[in-house]
């Protein structure tokens, strides 16, 4: 059987492009016939990187079949994977974010998690010598996915290696890195033709912190008055949000590339509450600025407090 290849809901960069990735090397280096998927409609950055380096955009999963084999990558964490996850044949993960637990496999697995800003960067080194063989189409997903996740260097999550791997991939694919990124981060700004839902969904996941199920959404944008401009209407839909997915709230960053802080937009007094306990901060209106925060997995998601 085919091994489907796939990462998160609401696809980002990341999870886009390293199933891409993954299938190629399962098929073409290992031997094994493997596709990837994806678990939602990609964001716009993710859309340009299927343009830019003439990528068919993967299928969207609709059933996963019972006993289907699978690698999961960029995520562990079952909230953000098909309902019946465990009662496919799991072959492997491959991520970069803290374990979560809940995934059940019908037998001893490859895994690996390592602290890398990107789960393409884990890709690389796994892949090592055959990277040679990669077209490259394959180098450009990765050299993309490690430029969004890092925030072109910016996020805290930046190691040395994703550094150095995605400088080595620029090399090879004669790319300079600054006028990509500047690229890559227009077209992730773009969300005019989003709705609320679909903005408040796109770069989301699901938690729960004391108790409280939240669903926490970053936008990362080098235009964030584009967002901002909306935050009426935004946090409006954020009651309907909690409702039909089933959380208790909606938490909603908007990252400034450039600027290097986040705005969290404050719908009423219990996310007042949240970000007064995770970030010290004194809210005072229906936005806070918090300097310094641009990682989710590193800043956001340790700190929350309900």
């Amino acid at each position: 059987m085919t091994i489907q290849v796939f990462g998160h809901k609401s696809p980002d960069t990341d999870s886009t492009g390293s199933p891409i990735i993954w299938a190629w090397y399962l098929s073409e280096i290992k031997g094994e016939t493997a596709e990837p998927v994806l678990l939602g409609e990609p964001n716009t950055e993710a859309a340009f990187m299927l343009e830019r380096w003439g990528l068919t955009m993967p299928r969207v999963l609709g059933k996963l079949e019972e006993g289907a084999p699978v690698v999961i990558v960029d995520t562990n964490n079952p909230a953000e994977l098909p309902e019946n996850i465990n009662s496919a044949d799991i072959r492997g993960i491959i991520d970069h974010h803290k374990l979560v637990g809940g995934l059940e496999t019908k037998g001893p697995i490859d895994i690996r998690i390592e602290p890398l800003a990107c789960t393409a960067t884990i890709m690389w080194k796994m892949i090592g010598k055959d990277m040679a063989q990669a077209p490259k189409h394959v180098k450009g997903a990765m050299l993309t996915c490690i430029l969004s996740d890092t925030l072109e260097f910016r996020s805290p999550t930046t190691t040395q290696e994703d550094k150095a791997i995605a400088h080595e991939l620029a090399k090879d694919l004669g790319i300079d890195i600054s006028d990509y990124a500047a690229e890559m981060f227009a077209a992730k700004s773009d969300v005019s033709a989003f709705s609320d839902a679909e903005l408040i969904r796109m770069d989301s996941k699901e938690y729960e912190v004391d108790g409280v199920k939240l669903r926490v959404s970053v936008l990362e944008t080098t235009a964030p008055e584009q967002v901002l401009s909306r935050k009426e209407s935004l946090m409006a839909s954020m009651s309907d949000v909690c409702v039909e997915d089933g959380v208790d709230e909606v938490t909603l960053f908007v990252v400034d590339i450039l600027k290097e802080e986040a705005t969290m937009l404050i719908p009423n007094n219990r996310v007042k509450t949240i970000a007064e306990k995770s970030f010290g901060a004194n809210v005072d209106g229906d936005t806070v600025v918090l300097p310094g925060v641009m990682s989710r997995k590193k800043q956001i998601i340790p700190n929350l407090k309900a």
